[in-house]
């Protein structure tokens, strides 16, 4: 195998995940990242660490499995760490890492987008459902 610089290597790794292919693990990164909860949890944590039951109050309708599910793969995944303050009760606070911060841009602009276009795409369904019905 010939030798190849650092830079080579970089690239070969960017072309080796495709999200189009099937196999590509990149796919359920994707679809984590697409998932409502791991969005509004992302969004939440924007301005620091908060408590799990802060999370809870902060993102409506979200269960405790739901919630304790997501906040583990983001951890997993390293968006997110956990910090455990030894006291009674033991205080957990979750925070976004460097990792997590970065895609923050990305998620605030689409649920930014999503609450200014409701309007327009529930009038769209709407048109759907009559054209359809």
């Amino acid at each position: 195998m010939p030798t190849q610089t650092s830079a080579q290597r970089r690239q070969r790794e960017r072309e080796a995940y495709d999200a189009f292919l099937a196999e590509c693990p990149s796919r359920q990164l994707l679809d984590r990242l697409t998932d409502k909860w791991t969005t509004l949890l992302l969004v939440a944590l924007t301005d620091g660490p908060q408590r799990y039951s802060e999370l809870a109050r902060t993102v409506a309708g979200v269960s405790q499995k739901m919630l304790t599910q997501t906040l583990r793969n983001l951890e997993r995944d390293g968006l997110i760490t956990r910090h455990l303050t030894p006291s009674v009760p033991v205080r957990v606070d979750y925070e976004l890492t460097e990792l997590g911060r970065s895609l923050l841009p990305v998620l605030r602009a689409v649920k930014d987008w999503a609450e200014v276009h409701m309007g327009d795409v529930r009038s769209a369904r709407a048109h759907f459902d009559r054209a359809a019905g």
